[in-house]
């Protein structure tokens, strides 16, 4: 039995999300404001979080659902019990919402790649799955453990299925859409970058404040989640190279909140840096912006391995939305967004050279200002989310014209 549509009917989809509470999460956020916009009724499932508690708000026109969640995992034990809860609550939440509000279309973004499990139901009255793909598991986890044993093979099993019951997937750039229509056996119709930049009228530069330089001359920035696969051991010790080089007037603000991120304080005490290095764990947009805005260089020392050279991090089109140069190791798809605007450590060399770029930048203020504007005009013309938003609704027409196909109906009388 499909389910059936007529012209009075508006288009409305269910967007889940488990890694991160909505709208905390920026990405699903825009895609649901977007996709409201362009006229479709959009509830999002998301799990509670700190200061997103509510079981229920209808925010800015989007309905947003909110069920109950573990303490995050940090064990291969601790994740397995966060996804398997997580599943649970978002089967019975979907089910609910499908009942009162109704939708004709499940948008599912991993992590983790089991979310097509709630979706299969649903498939078998007509609904459509698109995957939107935010993390390449199999890499992710091959990053995190270096192992590929038993739940190696879990996540490509997920990815698998994942990829098999999608009707359309959603890749964050063209290395996620290569693994789709490879990997994954897709129809490159059925495939759509949609990349996940900065909005030009929220993330914009401000005053910078001096007393965020912690009495030192210099701020080194970074913004993003604090686990194992982002390098955040690796710029500890980078900070250790600095001071150990004989400099005391460079500091180090990491912002962002993750499983990682009491383990990363215990460390940088260890190493002797904890007077110039501090974690402020998640904080509000403007306190980020702060942040970012008064720093003279931004870095992403996420290692080197295939997990980060196939993925696109944010955290570089904010930094350059912000107009600010980087530093970063030579990954490709960190390379294919920032282009001239950063600097590439040797991937080998991890410490000192990544060290000595830092403090290059510092000392050539022109070459900061020359990337800084590279960078922005990067932004503006290419990379900003308005760009993204175009795909994001061809993904959704692909999967609607699917499903007038199933329910009998032509597309236009979908719409």
């Amino acid at each position: 039995m499909a389910v059936k549509m007529d012209s009075l009917t508006k288009r409305k989809i269910l967007i889940i999300v488990e890694n991160l509470p909505v709208p905390f999460d920026s990405r699903v956020w825009k895609e649901a404001c977007a996709l409201r916009d362009a006229g479709y009724e959009v509830s999002v499932l998301s799990p509670r979080g700190k200061g997103y508690s509510s079981r229920y708000e209808f925010l800015e026109g989007v309905h947003i659902y909110r069920h109950p969640m573990p303490k995050e995992g940090n064990t291969a034990k601790g994740y397995l019990w966060e996804y398997g809860c997580a599943l649970f609550w978002e089967f019975l939440y979907a089910w609910w919402i499908f009942v009162t509000r109704g939708f004709q279309c499940i948008q599912g973004c991993n992590p983790p790649d089991n979310i097509f499990l709630v979706a299969l139901p649903f498939k078998l009255l007509g609904v459509q799955y698109i995957f939107d793909h935010h993390d390449a598991n199999p890499e992710l986890y091959l990053s995190k453990y270096e192992r590929k044993d038993a739940l190696y093979k879990a996540q490509v099993w997920l990815e698998t299925l994942t990829y098999r019951f999608s009707n359309v997937v959603m890749a964050t750039n063209e290395s996620y859409r290569a693994l789709a229509i490879g990997r994954g056996k897709l129809d490159p119709k059925d495939v759509f970058v949609v990349r996940n930049g900065p909005d030009l009228d929220k993330f914009r530069l401000v005053p910078a404040q001096a007393r965020l330089k912690h009495g030192k001359q210099w701020l080194v920035g970074y913004v993003g989640t604090m686990s194992i696969q982002e390098g955040l051991d690796i710029l500890i010790d980078v900070a250790a190279h600095v001071k150990a080089s004989g400099r005391n007037d460079v500091h180090f603000t990491c912002v962002g909140g993750g499983p990682g991120l009491e383990g990363l304080r215990r460390l940088a005490k260890e190493k002797g840096v904890e007077d110039i290095v501090n974690f402020t764990g998640r904080v509000p947009d403007a306190e980020l912006l702060d942040i970012l805005s008064t720093a003279d260089v931004c870095v992403n020392p996420d290692k080197p391995c295939e997990m980060n050279d196939i993925s696109t991090m944010i955290k570089i089109a904010e930094y350059m939305c912000l107009g600010k140069p980087i530093v970063q190791f030579d990954l490709k798809e960190g390379r294919a967004t920032a282009g001239d605007a950063s600097l590439y450590s040797d991937n080998h060399d991890l410490v000192p050279d990544f060290a000595r770029k830092i403090l290059w930048l510092l000392e050539h203020p022109e070459e900061r200002q020359r990337m800084g504007e590279i960078g922005r005009t990067r932004i503006e013309q290419q990379f900003a989310w308005k760009y993204s938003i175009v795909n994001l609704l061809a993904a959704y027409d692909r999967a609607f014209e699917k499903n007038s196909r199933l329910t009998g109906q032509s597309f236009s009388q979908a719409r």
